[in-house]
């Protein structure tokens, strides 16, 4: 039994994840402008992550993977309006069925009419549908659904708002987050808790307060270098997101408009860093910080302009890079950099380990416990994947990550192979040069993993399936949201 599992009294955990978060754009993570005090504090203090990965570059499939540990299309996960089969277990029916209090606030993104996936409350509805109307259309063989998110990069559509929906689903969020720890520790002595706290932010749109904007004038903003022949550096899956993005529609390539979108997406990781204190400060305030792991992440990253691009669903660092923080309670090994690549299947194993939930309790998963890391432990060979098939592309694709070089195998449309060693910037593609060795190696690591034909066959099955079931939904007016259960008879002086 690793040496982690604090068998004399079981940690509370808590999870803070945020949406769309790029790491590098944190001080946690060493940008120098970005105010990030509260991340900063818990990676001083504890353990953070530096080749941590997401899944799947979406949210909705990346959610279900970290919630059960398995890569999502072997759920059937393929997109935002993919169901969460409800007999999957999670790590928070694992950790219920150990005797801990689970609880979720905030977003999930749990598509179905299963909206709890082994918590015990949820404090909140999600901000996005739970049924499956965003249902993607099959890629058509010479165009694409259109999306057009790249509108909400540039000015006007970025900057300063009195308010948004979004702000307030963070604030009820936040409210009823911090009500939860203020409770128990009112309360008194009592089980464990697994609480996950959630937040839209800093996913788009890239709406501030003046405040928020205000904190960063005059400040300096690092903007993306484009290369004169930055067209011809685009794979096809590049091209692919790029075109569905409406990026062509709009001048996302002008600094004034990169500034305003920075700035603005400065702003909203300082609003989530804020977050992150309160949610500390609460912990601190009712004596339950000493017995807590904290572990803060995102699902995804985001382009943010860099390689002319906006959102996820590619495999650059922008992208698939994610922040991911250990702290625990005693300062264990506080300040500790981990190089090797990780993902968030490791979670729920590592969160499992540490709750002491038996091995024998847990059906296998993809994911691997990240406490011989934690520990020091080297792990030259440990290799991460991450996937991405359906919505707004044309195929089936793969990326894996072993040691210093990243592989991308887009099926049937070509290939890419950088060392993020030589080339952080992912600019120089070595497919098809003396790499060979490395390349064939890596490429095997994934075919023995995936099947690409059964893949892409599955999910374009998944897709005239869901349309029928989508449409009687509709005109059934059925839907699956959650609406959260409070009993106001109970809660004040009665």
């Amino acid at each position: 039994m690793p040496e982690e599992r604090m068998t004399e009294e079981r940690p509370n955990i808590l999870l803070i994840m945020a949406d769309q978060l790029v790491p590098f754009l944190t001080g946690a993570y060493g940008h120098p402008v970005v105010q990030t005090p509260n991340l900063d504090r818990l990676a001083a203090e504890g353990v953070r992550f530096d080749a941590a990965y997401t899944p799947y570059p979406l949210c909705a499939p990346a959610r279900v993977a970290f919630m059960t540990g398995r890569y999502a299309s072997g759920l059937g996960c393929y997109d935002n309006a993919a169901l969460f089969p409800a007999d999957q277990p999670t790590i928070a029916h694992y950790l219920t069925n150990a005797g801990y209090e689970t609880v979720l606030s905030g977003k999930m993104h749990f598509v179905g009419p299963d909206q709890l996936h082994g918590f015990g409350r949820r404090l909140t509805t999600d901000v996005f549908p739970a049924n499956i109307s965003w249902v993607p259309a099959l890629a058509d063989a010479e165009r694409l659904t259109q999306g057009g998110h790249a509108h909400n990069y540039v000015l006007p559509n970025v900057g300063v708002r009195p308010w948004t929906k979004f702000l307030s689903y963070d604030e009820e969020t936040q409210f009823r987050a911090l009500e939860y720890i203020r409770e128990r520790g009112r309360a008194g002595p009592q089980g464990p808790f697994f609480l996950v706290v959630s937040y839209h932010h800093p996913h788009d749109p890239f709406h501030v307060t003046r405040e928020l904007w205000d904190l960063y004038e005059g400040a300096p903003i690092a903007i993306p270098d484009f290369p004169e022949n930055l067209d011809e550096t685009y794979s096809a899956m590049d091209r692919w997101v790029n075109e569905v993005h409406g990026v062509d529609q709009v001048p996302l390539r002008e600094a004034d408009h990169l500034r305003a979108l920075r700035r603005a997406y400065y702003g909203l990781v300082t609003y989530v860093d804020r977050k992150v204190g309160e949610l500390l400060d609460a912990l601190e305030e009712t004596g339950q910080r000493e017995n807590t792991v904290i572990v803060f992440t995102s699902d995804h990253g985001d382009m943010l302009g860099e390689r002319g691009m906006v959102q996820k669903r590619c495999y650059y660092e922008w992208s698939v890079r994610i922040p991911l923080i250990f702290h625990f309670p005693d300062g264990r090994y506080g300040g500790r950099h981990v190089s090797t690549p990780t993902s968030l299947l490791d979670l729920l194993p590592t969160l499992l380990d540490l709750a002491s939930v038996p091995p024998e309790r847990v059906l296998p998963v993809d994911g691997s416990s990240l406490l011989p890391l934690i520990h020091g432990e080297e792990a030259p060979d440990r290799a991460v994947f991450s996937e991405y098939h359906l919505e707004k592309v044309k195929g089936p694709s793969f990326m894996v990550r072993r040691g210093r070089y990243k592989y991308i195998y887009i099926h049937e449309y070509g290939v890419q192979l950088f060392d993020l060693e030589t080339d952080p910037g992912e600019w120089q593609n070595l497919a098809g040069t003396g790499a060979r060795e490395v390349e064939e190696s890596l490429r095997t690591l994934i075919l023995d993993k995936f099947d690409p034909e059964q893949l892409a066959a599955a999910a374009a099955d998944s897709v005239r399936r869901r349309m029928i079931v989508k449409e009687a939904l509709e005109r059934n007016g059925v839907h699956w949201d959650f609406s959260p259960q409070f009993d106001a008879t109970k809660q004040y002086v009665r």
